[in-house]
């Protein structure tokens, strides 16, 4: 048994339910994330999955359902005080402001998450050691819409690793990209993982599923039908129905 088994969890979800008028698209999900663990996340398109997530970031209210997280219940907290607690989350499709450059885009991220004053000096040296981490150290002045696809995503994740997350939330950051591109990214998150930062990724991409997660937790049709390690899950019969049909 790890340390982070034997800890209180840092993400406890529990009997969350969301409806969107007559369609129920979770129903009664609970789990818990360890401090430190990296979890992943699937199940077949209009599973839940950003149901679910939208729900722990706060974009999407619950009903029922509670959300603590570091012990804390957040359920009633607005997107902004979630992740000023430590909840990030990047996108499948990046969103960055298209007339700026990589720093500024990234700087916006920076003053969002800024608790107390800190200097420009300050805030360019936090700026260039994220950027550094993601290999985008090169690019701090490049405008956001001269960057390849693989270079956006990194982007998305820089942006989120500025408001420095207890918890990251990736939504299928590797979605479209090459075998050669989909390796850089996971080798980022697998760093990410290693400083102890939780992450929760969403991903179809399988390989990189097993390759990442220590537990995986597959929706289908807005419950959860598997939870385990990564092997086991893939070998469940339910798995392979709503993947494959029966």
């Amino acid at each position: 048994m790890t340390l982070s088994e034997t800890q209180a969890p840092l993400l406890r979800i529990c009997a969350l339910t969301k409806r969107f008028g007559g369609f129920t698209a979770l129903h009664r999900v609970s789990v818990d994330i360890r401090p430190g663990e990296r979890f992943g996340l699937i199940g077949p398109n209009g599973s839940g999955k950003t149901t679910l997530i939208n729900c722990i970031s706060g974009a999407f209210r619950t009903e029922p359902g509670t959300i603590l997280f570091r012990d804390e219940d957040i359920t009633p907290l607005q997107p902004h005080l979630r992740t000023r607690r430590g909840i990030a989350r990047s996108f499948q499709i990046p969103r960055p402001f298209r007339s700026m450059t990589v720093a500024e885009n990234l700087m916006v991220a920076l003053d969002f998450a800024a608790h107390e004053h800190v200097s420009v000096t300050q805030r360019r040296d936090t700026m260039m050691s994220i950027l550094d981490q993601m290999g985008l150290g090169s690019k701090v002045n490049v405008l956001a819409t001269q960057l390849s696809q693989v270079e956006l995503r990194k982007m998305e994740l820089a942006r989120a690793m500025a408001t420095h997350p207890k918890l990251l939330i990736s939504d299928e950051a590797m979605a479209g990209l090459s075998s050669s591109e989909v390796d850089e990214v996971l080798d980022l998150l697998l760093s990410l993982a290693s400083r102890d930062i939780t992450i929760i990724m969403i991903e179809h991409i399988m390989q990189a599923v097993m390759r990442f997660s220590e537990r995986v937790m597959c929706l289908d049709a807005g419950r959860i039908i598997a939870i385990g390690a990564p092997s086991e899950v893939m070998a469940d019969k339910r798995v392979q129905e709503a993947y494959l049909g029966t």
